[in-house]
C-alpha cells in the first residue's frame, strides 16, 4: 500500500544555481548530493516539516520541460506572510496572492524558470 509521495522531480538546466535556490531562498535542506552520471548529480532535498522530498534532475528525455509550468503546488498556512519572506530573499512571483474561495495562492519561479503555486494548506 502507498504511503506518501517520496520525492517530485524538478527538471533543472544548472543544478548549482538551482541547489542555491531551493536551499537559500525556500530553504529546503539537502539530504543527498552524489554523482549520478558524468553530466548530472542526483540533489534530493527536503522541505522542512514534511516527508516529500524534491530531486533536481533532468532526465535526457525530459530536458523541454525545464522552464515550464511543473503542475506542483507547494503548501503554507499563510500565503501572504510565505510571499512576504521569499520575495525579501529574491524569489519572483507572477503577482501577489490572490484569494479565491477555495483558498489564497501565489505563483513563483525557481531560479530555472520553472512554475509552481504556493498556496494554503486546507
Amino acid at each position: 500500500m502507498i504511503t506518501h509521495l517520496k520525492f517530485a522531480s524538478i527538471p533543472v538546466r544548472d543544478q548549482n544555481r538551482a541547489l542555491d535556490f531551493y536551499t537559500e531562498c525556500l530553504g529546503f535542506t539537502i539530504i543527498t548530493d552524489q554523482p549520478f552520471d558524468g553530466r548530472q548529480r542526483w540533489i534530493e532535498l527536503r522541505i522542512p516539516k514534511a516527508e516529500t522530498r524534491v530531486v533536481l534532475f533532468t532526465a535526457d528525455e525530459h530536458v523541454e520541460r525545464i522552464g515550464t509550468f511543473s503542475g506542483l503546488s507547494f503548501a503554507t498556512d499563510d500565503v501572504e506572510q510565505t510571499y512576504a519572506e521569499y520575495t525579501a530573499r529574491g524569489v519572483k512571483f507572477k503577482g501577489p496572492p490572490q484569494k479565491q474561495p477555495w483558498g489564497t495562492f501565489a505563483i513563483f519561479e525557481d531560479s530555472e524558470g520553472n512554475s509552481f503555486v504556493l498556496g494554503t494548506a486546507k
